[in-house]
């Protein structure tokens, strides 16, 4: 068992969600304030990967989203080069094939001494607010952050309704 009393997940900071196939201007303003945040964040820093393959049009998603992207080995897919380089000492990374990772919320539970868990990244209305809900469900005792600073949604309306949803859901917004 792991003692880490703090975990910063650092959500899908994939190049095809900053300024790939589904890259917003919202999201590259984010970059530098992720940065930030990984640099001085005093716990383990835990990375997950939007991560789908060259069949993704078949798929329920690519049927609903239309838009390949995070294919597994393309540069879309790759987390983005500031963030990559920064506690490569401790990095650990979750390829998930939906919004939410069960593998990460399992991991969190083995930590015995966990205490908070913050999110940041990418995108506020879908892959955040499922893995904040997630781990939610599965830590009912863990308080669940999000940073509003350095999480950016699909729209600006749609991140300020997640970051609502997830207040209703007892995620504390900072």
């Amino acid at each position: 068992m792991n003692d880490t009393k703090n975990v910063l997940v650092v959500v899908d900071m994939q190049k095809d969600f900053i300024d790939g196939a589904l890259g917003t201007s919202e999201a590259v303003q984010i970059v530098d304030n992720v940065a930030e945040m990984i640099k001085g964040f005093d716990g383990e820093v835990v990375f997950t990967r939007d991560t789908h393959f060259d069949n993704y049009l078949e798929t329920q998603e690519g049927k609903k989203l239309p838009v390949p992207h995070c294919i597994k080995g393309s540069d879309g897919w790759q987390i983005d080069k500031k963030l990559e380089a920064l506690r490569l000492d401790e990095k650990k990374v979750f390829d998930k094939l939906t919004f939410g990772s069960v593998e990460l919320a399992d991991y969190l539970k083995s930590l015995a001494s966990l205490e908070c868990v913050t999110l940041i990244g990418l995108c506020t209305d879908i892959c955040v607010i499922s893995n904040a809900l997630l781990i939610k469900a599965n830590l009912p005792e863990v308080t669940i952050r999000v940073v509003e600073r350095c999480c950016a949604g699909v729209t600006p309306e749609s991140h300020k309704n997640a970051l609502e949803a997830m207040k209703m859901c007892q995620v504390e917004v900072v």
